[in-house]
Order: C-alpha cells, then structure tokens, then sequence
C-alpha cells in the first residue's frame, strides 16, 4: 500500500469522537479510493497495448536523470504521461532541433495555401536582392524540396560551423554565402541554416513572420498558443531551433501526421505533404537504418522504420503507424558528458522496451538487442 495511504489509515481516530474525525475519515476514504483508481488506471492503460508494460517504463525513466518527460498515445488517447525533474504539463520544452519538423509542416501549409506555388521553386526566387551577384551562381540551382530534405549542396552551418554562423549579423547572408559542397539533390548535408532559409522563404512568401504564420494556420486550428521562439538579427524567427511549446502540444503534433493529416476532425496538413514528409528521400551520413524526409529523421527501429522529429539532448516526437502510436520524449538540453548516455538511453527506451515488445504481442519477431550500435 502507498505510504501516504498506510499514514492517513493510521490517522484516524478509533472510534471518532468528533465531527472533525469524522471529516478525516471520509477524506482518508477518498484518497485510498483514489489511489486504487490511480493503480487500476495504471494496469489498465498497459492492457490498452499488449506488450507495453508501464511499470518497466517508470523503472528505466528513474535511471535517466535527464529525462523531463515520456508521453505515449494510443489512437488518440494519452496513456502514459510522466514527468520528471519538477517539469509539469503546462512547462514549455524547447525543441532543439526537433523544431525543424514544424518547419516542413508550415513550409506544406505555405503550399496548400498559396503562399508557395511550388516546393520545386528555386529559393533564389525569394531573394531577389541576390540576383545577379555571385551567391546567384551559386544557389541558383537550390530548391525548396532540396533545403527540406538537406541537400541543399551548400556547407553545414551545424557542428563546429553552428557558433560561428549564429554569431554573424546576418544568418540568412552567411547561409547563402556558405561555399558549395556538393550538387543540391544529392548528399544530404545536415545543416540548421538550411532549415533557417525555409523560415525566410515563409516569411516573404506569405507577409508575414513565422512564427504569426505558424500561429494562424497550424496552433489556432489545433487549439493552443505558440510559446517563445528566438529570432535572428534580422527577425527571422529561428528556423530549426529554440521553438518551445509543450509535450502535450508535441504529442498533438505527432498525433495530427500520424492521422494523415488531420487534428480533431479538422483537416490541418494535405495527406500527401504527410506522406511525403515520412518518406525517405535522403540517406543519413550519421549510420546505417537512417534517412531523412522533409524535416522528419527516418530509423529503422524493431523492424520498423519510425519517422522521428529529433532535438539536441534528447526532444522527440516518434509516429509509429504499424501501431496507431505516437512517443514525446523531452529532455535537459544543456551540454555535458551526459547527453550521450542519455540518448542511447532513450533510443533503448523506444526500441526495446516499447516496440520491440510490441512486435512480440503481435507475433513478429524483430532481431535481438545490439548494444554495439551507436545512437
């Protein structure tokens, strides 16, 4: 029994003698009542999903000290949520670099509204104060499908580039001007100024910044506010970092592609921008099992290839559609020899405490545990 409860039994007074006891009684009656739903509740939520077992999950999240939260949905309904480290439901988490999968949903609502005629296009469109200069020569060939699925061609401006190119006075320039590297459509080149471009390219394309952008067609008609979002010297709002909003406002996010598009009967994004964002039109330089769509990471996880929106230090958004679910995973995103463990730690979570499992109650059996597989 919980130890509240064994303290509040012992509490009351035998036999009440007051009005007063009588009053701890029936609010001792209420707490135990409440405590044995909670636990009911608890073995009820893993019978939803056979094979998920919640109590192995509360035992691998107290061995993540940098774990702030672990949501699970199942068509549509939160069965599991925990949080961690004094976070709440109500905290914001700031994306990282998950932020860049927002990106390529309101780059699809740049589409089906009329504000980009074409993901085609070639981005030096959008910057005509580059026509006829060199940087003309040398983006000419970019397009908007190229900066989505990273092989833009042009040099990272992540990595060791990532400090110099945020301490430019201008991230749009320093992006542009980066030299070429590679034929755009053809190695995939990681890079948040890529990401940064297609928040300019929304910005001119509609009239107004992104984040109102972001606000009007994608957090309005899902029902919630956009958070803080840093900008860049020239107002651009961060395109690939810093956008905070929820965990639960993530799962929504993640629930809203796995349904094709759609949020509470309400048609948000085109089925096929949803389709296409989760396909794999790039290989990942960083392993095997990985590629990239539009903003979304594809990794082959349980025999199953999960699209994933990913953020430094452990933020995510997983849609497995073999199983109607969606994982949000937040995380402390400081710097530190900790951040390493930790995400092959939450990786492990998915895979082998969630999916894995969930394969086995299917009657699939997806290959052993490899531990000598980097994160």
């Amino acid at each position: 029994m919980n130890r509240s409860a064994i303290q509040c039994r012992r509490s009351i007074p035998q036999p009440p003698r007051s009005s007063a006891a009588l009053f701890v009684m029936l609010l001792c009656a209420v707490l135990l009542s409440a405590f044995t739903a909670m636990t009911s509740s608890a073995q009820a939520q893993s019978d939803l999903l056979p094979g998920l077992d919640t109590e192995v999950l509360q035992q691998r999240s107290r061995d993540m000290p940098r774990l702030h939260s672990l949501l699970i949905s199942h068509q549509g309904s939160r069965i599991y949520e925990q949080y961690f480290a004094g976070r709440d439901a109500g905290q914001p988490a700031n994306l990282k670099s998950a932020s860049k999968s927002v990106i390529s949903a309101l780059v699809g609502l740049a589409l089906q509204n009329g504000h980009i005629k074409d993901i085609n296009q070639p981005i030096v469109d959008f910057f005509p104060e580059y026509i006829g200069t060199e940087v003309e020569d040398t983006v000419r060939g970019i397009t908007i499908r190229n900066l989505l699925t990273m092989q833009g061609g042009l040099a990272s401006t992540s990595g060791s580039n990532y400090g110099s190119w945020v301490a430019s006075r201008n991230w749009v320039d320093a992006a542009l001007k980066s030299p070429m590297v590679a034929d755009p459509g053809t190695a995939m080149i990681y890079s948040t100024g890529t990401t940064h471009l297609l928040s300019a390219i929304v910005t001119r394309a509609s009239g107004m910044n992104t984040k109102e952008f972001a606000q009007r067609y994608l957090a309005d008609p899902m029902g919630f506010r956009m958070a803080y979002w840093s900008r860049d010297p020239q107002g651009i709002y961060f395109g690939g970092n810093d956008m905070e909003i929820t965990p639960r406002q993530m799962l929504d996010i993640g629930e809203m592609y796995l349904n094709g598009g759609v949020h509470d009967g309400k048609r948000i994004l085109s089925e096929q921008w949803v389709r296409d964002s989760h396909q794999p039109h790039a290989e990942s330089p960083r392993g095997e099992g990985r590629h990239y769509g539009y903003g979304w990471w594809l990794r082959d996880m349980a025999d199953l290839q999960v699209p994933l929106a990913w953020g430094y230090g452990g933020q995510f958004i997983f849609v497995v559609k073999e199983y109607d679910l969606v994982i949000v995973i937040t995380s402390d995103s400081n710097p530190g020899p900790e951040r390493g463990p930790h995400m092959r730690s939450i990786y492990d979570l998915v895979e082998f405490d969630i999916l894995q499992p969930l394969q086995i109650a299917a009657g699939k059996k997806p290959g052993a545990r490899d531990l000598s597989i980097a994160p």
